[in-house]
This record gives C-alpha cells, structure tokens and sequence, in this order.
C-alpha cells in the first residue's frame, strides 16, 4: 500500500520535543591557507537531545576495525534497555584506532549527562574524520557546556554541518504523517561522501521521531529499512569504521504506542523509509568528487534479494561509474557487474535501459546488446541524474540502489584527505 506523506522543514528538530545546537571548537586545526585570524571557522561538534526520554534503535558498521564511539554507544544503549536522551557528534577526528578512544569517547558522554543531567548511558556518541589521529579532548571540554546552553528547537542545521567532512551540503529531511488520528513527525540529518558502501548504514545518520513506538518495533522497523536504503548505496566500495545509524522516538505526539504489526505500524515504517531513501539520494549525489547522481533500477526479479544484489553490484562498480562519468553507453560493464552479483539470475533474459531527464533508451534486450544511436545515448547521459534500468524479467520484485559516477577529483580528494 502506498502513503501520503508531507515534507516538513526542521531535520531532526522537525519532530516534538528535539532541541539541538553545533559549534566550532577546534577539534579541526585552522587552515593557514584560509587567511585571517577572523576567518569563518565550520562547526565540528554538534549536540542534540530530547525533553524526554526516548524509545531508540541502531545499527552498526559490519567493518571488525570499529570506532571507539560505536563500542560505547553499543554498551550506553545495552545498559540502558534502549533508551536515550541525547547525541553528542563531531567531525574532523574519527577517534578509531586510538590506543585512548573508548576512555575519551566514554569522556564525551559524562560531559553531556552532567550538563543536561541524565545518565551517561542515555547519551549516544559518533564520531566521523580522519581515521587513526588521537582525538583532542580538551576542545570538547570547552565546547559541550556551551552546546548545552545554546539548544534550541530551531538549529537543527548547526547540528547537519557539524557533521560534515568531504561533505559539499548538508542533507537533512523530514514528513509528516498520522497515526492513530495524532500528527506524527519523522526527521533525520545524515553525513557522507567518501569511505561509503553499502555494508550496514555506511554513514553518519540520526532520526527523530515523536511517534509513540515500542523499542522493539522501532528495531524492526529500523533493520528492515536499511537493507533496502542505506545498504542500497555505495560511493567507493569502502566500508567505514564508524558507521551507524540510530531513531530515538519519544512519543511525545501522543499517539497509542505502536507495539505490534498492524496499519499503525506500516505507516511508520513507510514514513521512516520515505526519510532513509530520501537521505540515502543525498548521501550518493553528494559522492567525493561527484558530477552525476547513478541509481540502478532493478525490476522483475524473483526475489528482493536478488533485486538487491544486482542493484548494488551495478552502482558500486568501478567500471560503470567511470563510463557514467564519460557519458560511455557501455552496457557490457552493467551486465558483467550483474553476472558477478552471486545473484541466481539468468543472462538471456535481461534487458538494460538508460533513462533521465534528456530522454530513454534501450540498449540490451534478452541478454544481447542492440543497436542504438550512440549520440542520443550519450545525450542521455551528460545529464547529473541518471537511472540504469534493468529488467530481470523474472519475477516481480525490485528494488533501487544509489551511487555515483567516479572522477579524477575523487582521487584527488582522498590523495589529499589528511594534508
């Protein structure tokens, strides 16, 4: 079944009860190049907290080489039964790999809980930056009191630039929907440009929510979300060591409290897939180095896991992001990234179309390439948004998956990444 459901500014204080604030603390040493002592310094430490405590779920990079911020974030939530209050996030610094990481990401929660005066388990901590420097805490020291006092229900953006690295926009959205007669609010900020691929969540993402929902469901909800969103998505086939993904719901529009399947419960579902979908498009058009925006369009598959197989291993390989970016009809590179899926697919039945905005066109029918005018292809394909449409032809589930195209200034990013 399909919903209605209307945007709503905000990010994650659209929904009730989220205050939230970020700062430049220092965490990122200034650039000499960037001229003056007056020059405008980004913000690299957010925190954002609810009136509240809330219902909350996560999930985790499925990298063994984790951040410090996951392993303690696991454990605040474990303690706490799955409940939380606040987030406390900074750039620049991944804190992984650190001989002190879990000492000062541990750190980082005391701090919130004795400003907002919680428990240090209700706090959420990330982390997102270079990987392997030691973190500075001292910084942090300084900045939370004043993240503290200077919440506000309005700055949800302080908050989405905080988290930024690579990133050239901040990526935040939210919609409003009704469950059982009460407005409901759904909102969420993600970062993400590099080190992405679909292996879990893939990026710094944090949703918001005033539904009522049991933690539970929320989990469910959340998991079989992410397969078909976030999982969906890959930049450059690197799998991050601090990614996470987290919803704190507190209930606060004063709907019955969804704790079972049901209408009340597909809703919310729908509604949290139409934010996760919504931001995982952002995460992939913002790529490192990116021009084009590709999503590959499955259809006709026996299963969504094959569907999601052959999505994903479309959009993450190198050789059909190199000819989306040459503007390169190739299909053969689509079909030889499908035939190395490990999905259970059968090749004389495929057939491959490019579309966007300048027009469609069919380039494989059954497995075998066909004429095509390679001009109006080409055409097709200098467009920033396109979709490689491809039809299994053998069932009738599908699913899209996101990525981008691969440049030179990819390279040249992650070739300068820490000088």
């Amino acid at each position: 079944m399909e919903y209605n459901f209307e945007f709503k500014d905000g990010g994650i204080c659209a929904a009730k009860g989220f205050k939230a604030g970020g700062t430049y603390c220092g965490i990122k040493k200034p650039n000499p190049a960037a001229g003056t002592a007056n020059a405008k310094h980004k913000n690299d430490i957010c925190l954002f907290a609810s009136d509240v405590e809330c219902n909350t779920a996560a999930v985790y990079t499925q990298n063994k080489v984790k951040g410090a911020p996951i392993t303690v974030t696991k454990r605040n939530l474990e303690k706490s039964g799955n409940k939380s209050i606040a987030v406390i996030a900074n750039s620049k610094n991944a804190n992984t790999c650190n001989a002190d990481g879990i000492e000062k990401a541990e750190k980082m929660c005391e701090l919130v809980a004795k400003e907002l005066g919680v428990a240090k388990e209700q706090v959420i901590v990330a982390s997102t930056g270079v990987i392997g420097q030691m973190l500075p805490i001292e910084p942090i020291i300084k900045a939370v009191p004043i993240l503290a006092q200077g919440l506000g229900y309005d700055k949800n953006a302080e908050a989405a630039t905080a988290i930024m690295t690579t990133d050239t926009v901040k990526k935040e959205y939210a919609v409003e929907f009704t469950v059982s007669g009460k407005k409901c609010t759904i909102g969420g900020m993600a970062k993400g440009s590099g080190m992405i691929h679909p292996n879990m969540a893939t990026t710094l993402n944090f949703i918001t929510t005033d539904c009522a929902i049991s933690a539970p469901l929320l989990q469910k909800a959340l998991s079989d979300v992410v397969r078909v969103t976030y999982n969906c998505l890959s930049i450059d086939g690197d799998t991050s060591t601090n990614d996470m993904v987290c919803v704190m719901a507190n209930g606060l529009a004063g709907n019955d409290e969804i704790r079972q399947d049901g209408e009340s419960y597909n809703v919310f579902r729908a509604a949290l897939y139409q934010v996760m979908a919504n931001l995982t498009r952002m995460l992939a058009k913002d790529g490192e180095g990116a021009t084009k925006l590709v999503m590959c369009r499955v259809s006709g598959a026996k299963d969504e896991d094959t569907a999601v197989e052959c999505a994903k291993s479309v959009v993450r390989s190198p050789l059909v992001k190199t000819a989306m970016f040459g503007a390169d009809a190739n299909c053969g590179r689509i079909l030889g990234a499908i035939g190395y899926s490990g999905a259970d697919i059968d090749p004389l039945k495929i057939d491959v179309s490019y579309e966007s905005a300048g027009g469609v066109i069919q380039v494989c029918r059954a497995g075998f390439v066909i004429d095509f005018d390679e001009s109006a292809a080409k055409e097709i394909l200098l467009d920033d948004e396109i979709t490689i449409a491809v039809n299994l032809n053998d069932g009738e589930h599908g699913i899209t998956a996101y990525g981008c195209d691969l440049t030179y200034d990819y390279v040249k990013i992650n070739g300068d990444y820490r000088t």
